[in-house]
């Protein structure tokens, strides 16, 4: 299985602040309570953490989104 990230909508995030009370060894808040993202990969053992904060989103803002690997995003087509 591949590894996890959570990822931030910027445009459609309010700072309701929700997402780090929920995930709090994932994300923290900066001084206007917009999530901070602390670290790249979620632990396997911080995923329902993970899965709870983004159904506590109310804005809709916060994704758990599959890491990429390096080597995919290096490719060139040719």
């Amino acid at each position: 299985m591949s590894g996890r990230r959570l990822r931030v909508d910027w445009a459609a995030c309010d700072g309701h602040g929700l997402c780090a009370v929920w995930a709090p060894d994932l994300l923290a808040r900066d001084e206007w309570g917009f999530p901070v993202v602390l670290g790249g990969e979620v632990p396997p053992a911080a995923l329902r953490q993970a899965r709870d904060a983004v159904r506590a989103c109310p804005a809709l803002a916060l994704a758990l989104v599959p890491v990429r690997s390096r080597e995919g995003a290096n490719r060139t087509k040719g």
